[in-house]
């Protein structure tokens, strides 16, 4: 039997009215009228409501907008018997258009990295070949799902590389609490034919690579040297846990080597150990040279 969540939103003539699972299949709908419902059985059976304004189907939740003629107050429990009473009926919420292509099934799943606010959520199939990451919602206009990601209020930062998608969050959230959340979400709109990343970026990340390689030529020996150490040792490793690592510079004067730090690795608690006892050891090792001191311009 499918029950209904009441919630409020920051706008108090909508309120949403949840399900316990997703609704719809990455797409969101939105109905001023009964005759633009015409797709919704459900949202044409609220527009009967005298005091129905817009009706919004989306994920796992139908938000609904009231003219001030009433006080949700006095109405909201009367609305969520009607879906409950709608959908356990048999009720057909949205009908989905049947020529849209299959379901292409994947897998999953959460895996902890070393920083207890990230968390790598890997998945059954190859997403990328050139690692991304988006500090806010202003970034992602070349990753729609990264978008519809930060529309969780608990996502802080994103980073998204080979076949995985790594999530930082804020405090206020354990991952005990959101985790299935995320799992679901990113499986169904994956499963869907959500986009992950346009392909622009990926002609973009392209001609990235070809100045990177253009830059490295340019490069002293010694960085060309670091450069190739922490492709070699440092990033599959630092990968493994949900992260990345790129090479900033190397000054020949101080022997300071900087990186950046991507993804699970960055604002992790353990990365100054990591980057003081782990690649800063490795470099003065293989380079011989004692003086080398590593450094994360964004640590």
């Amino acid at each position: 039997m499918t029950k209904i969540t009441v919630k409020e939103t920051q706008n108090p003539t909508i309120l949403k009215f949840e399900f316990e699972d997703f609704i719809t299949r990455n797409e969101s709908f939105e109905f001023k009228n009964i005759d633009e419902a015409k797709s919704s059985p459900l949202a044409q059976q609220l527009f009967y409501l005298p005091f129905v304004k817009t009706v919004y189907i989306s994920g796992n939740f139908i938000a609904v907008e009231r003219f001030s003629i009433v006080e949700w107050d006095d109405v909201k429990e009367a609305v969520a018997e009607q879906i409950e009473n709608f959908v356990n009926n048999g009720g057909v919420i949205i009908n989905l258009d049947e020529n849209k292509p299959k379901k292409q099934p994947i897998t999953v799943y959460g895996e902890t990295t070393p920083n207890p606010s990230a968390l790598k959520f890997v998945v059954s199939r190859m997403l990328t070949k050139n690692a991304i990451e988006f500090k806010n919602i202003d970034q992602t206009a070349s990753s729609p799902l990264a978008k519809e990601l930060f529309k969780f209020p608990y996502v802080k930062e994103i980073f998204i590389d080979e076949n995985y998608i790594s999530i930082t969050k804020y405090e206020l959230n354990s991952w005990d609490e959101i985790t299935l959340e995320l799992r679901t979400f990113i499986k169904q709109y994956i499963e869907n034919g959500g986009i992950v990343l346009d392909d622009s970026v990926v002609i973009n990340a392209e001609k990235q690579e070809q100045i990177k390689t253009e830059e490295f030529d340019k490069l002293d020996v010694t960085s060309q040297q670091i450069i190739n150490i922490l492709e070699e040792y440092v990033k599959p490793a630092v990968a493994a846990d949900g992260g990345n690592i790129a090479f900033e510079s190397y000054d020949e004067e101080s022997k300071i080597v900087k990186v950046i730090l991507q993804g699970a690795c960055s604002g992790c608690p353990s990365s100054t150990f990591t980057l003081k006892s782990g690649i800063e050891n490795m470099l003065k090792s293989m380079l011989n040279d004692e003086k080398i001191q590593v450094e994360a311009i964004n640590a």
